[in-house]
């Protein structure tokens, strides 16, 4: 087969969906290694990078670093994002923000060069797993209330639960189904963490995912810190009693990630054994959290933690479990996140905190932001700061040197005073039991535009241009 032909069956059969802008997924392999190891693969692949840098010196004639930019061979390594792009006839991010961040910085380059080549397709989530399966009473309410059970087919029907979102008796039943679901929630950890006992008629304020520095947990724990130091030494204070669960792996030398888990479960060891506390505060980590846990906690949660560095997630997909079985967001604008915020119309039924994506870009790119700066100038960031090496829960030096040696590179300082408002709010909002409620039941009400069906559909129509099988 002739190289054209055969490089138009690839573009035509080839589309790269990218899942994050973190460097360290982007991948790169040295030209001596792949070289060695794969000889005739790097040869089609210098080839290919031949023709395309033909094209693009074409269409930037004289502009070397245009070319170095968006080739796929470049400073010792072989650029594979690159290398997916230019062999794909479709790129799409998996969240409004996220495409965008790519179009308009990571993939600036080649957004430029193949503007018609990028979309977005917003991920989704099974709802017959997440709703009907993890949570039966809920769907059975969903069944009652809305006299039809064509939303298990046409989840985009959810919303004629709008109708009612102020109905009490629907919102006494949910408040029932959420009950229950915290029971279950509350026995598992009884069973499985030490004979842990947590309060279901607590807020359960629940973060489970892959623990990363830029999903920020520490500035989570950090903040339970503080409230847990106002306990006990400001008689002014006092906070609606609150069970923080912590859920997820971490990369096995991910060194900070397991510092972050060893923190968490420290600071859980103390509180949880604190008498004069433990009524308000208590801390749980889940081990081992997966799919099969996850049909437990999700329907358990009353505030669903989505506090990624604005920027850095590309979607995710926990955010849309939460908000189907009625948990009110406490988040970033963030990956999906912007679009649970526009599904539920605004901050009525969302809590916002934190630095914009626009404004976390424009410190990385200007550096202005000053890790030591926060640091000397905020007192109550300081205070927390120094419980990780006063010798409170132990010694975790590791992640004061981290946060302030790194720059605070995910603005766990800059951000810390605006997440622990946002909790004050979350715990107003909360007393007031009829609004929470009605928020719960909206955030139920717009999840169906995150079920799999609606992405499924687009990749099949607009990607792959075929005709999904219609199934009865």
């Amino acid at each position: 087969m002739e190289w054209d032909e055969a490089w138009a069956m690839v573009r035509n059969t080839v589309a790269y969906t990218n899942h994050t802008i973190l460097p360290e997924a982007l991948e790169t392999w040295p030209v001596d290694m792949f070289k060695e190891l794969l000889p005739r693969i790097y040869m089609i692949i210098e080839e290919i990078n031949h023709r395309h840098l033909q094209f693009v010196r074409k269409r930037y004639p004289g502009d070397e670093h245009k070319v170095r930019a968006i080739s796929i061979i470049e400073g010792g390594l072989v650029h594979m994002a690159r290398l997916a792009i230019i062999g794909s006839h479709s790129v799409n991010g998996v969240a409004e923000i996220h495409s965008m961040i790519l179009q308009n910085t990571t993939l600036r380059d080649f957004y430029e060069l193949y503007p018609r080549m990028f979309n977005n397709k917003t991920n989704g989530i099974t709802h017959r797993r997440w709703l009907m399966g993890a949570n039966p009473e809920l769907s059975d309410l969903i069944d009652e209330t809305i006299g039809s059970r064509r939303w298990h087919r046409y989840p985009e029907q959810l919303d004629l639960l709008n109708d009612y979102v102020e109905d009490k008796p629907f919102l006494h039943k949910l408040v029932d189904i959420k009950t229950i679901s915290k029971k279950k929630l509350a026995d598992y950890i009884q069973k499985h963490n030490n004979g842990l006992m947590v309060d279901p008629n607590s807020i359960f304020d629940i973060q489970v995912k892959r623990i990363h520095s830029y999903k920020r947990q520490l500035m989570n724990i950090l903040h339970i810190m503080y409230q847990y130091d106002r306990l006990k030494h400001d008689t002014s204070y006092d906070m609606v009693p609150t069970t923080y669960f912590f859920g997820g792996k971490a990369a096995p030398g991910y060194y900070i990630a397991k510092e972050t888990i060893r923190l968490i479960n420290a600071v859980g060891a103390k509180i949880n054994n604190d008498p004069v506390t433990r009524d308000r505060l208590k801390v749980a980590f889940i081990e081992n959290f997966g799919v099969s846990l996850g049909e437990i906690v999700y329907p358990a949660a009353d505030i669903s933690e989505q506090i990624s560095t604005a920027s850095k997630e590309a979607s995710g997909t926990g955010n849309m479990k939460f908000m189907m079985n009625g948990a009110v967001t406490l988040g970033t604008l963030d990956g999906a996140n912007v679009e649970i915020r526009d599904a539920v119309g605004g901050d009525d039924h969302f809590i916002l905190f934190g630095l914009r994506a626009e404004e976390v870009l424009a410190y990385y790119a200007n550096g202005s932001y000053s890790a030591w700066d926060e640091f000397n100038s905020n007192e109550t960031v300081r205070g927390v700061m120094n419980q990780l090496v006063n010798g409170m829960y132990g010694d975790f030096r590791s992640l004061y040197d981290y946060i302030l040696h790194s720059n605070d590179e995910f603005f766990i300082m800059k951000d810390f005073c605006a997440y622990s408002e946002a909790h004050e709010e979350a715990m107003r909002r909360y007393e007031q039991r009829f609004d929470w409620l009605k928020s719960a039941a909206v955030n139920i009400a717009n999840s169906g535009r995150f079920s799999s069906d609606r992405t499924i559909d687009e990749y099949a129509n607009e990607i792959w241009r075929v005709k999904p099988c219609m199934i009865n």
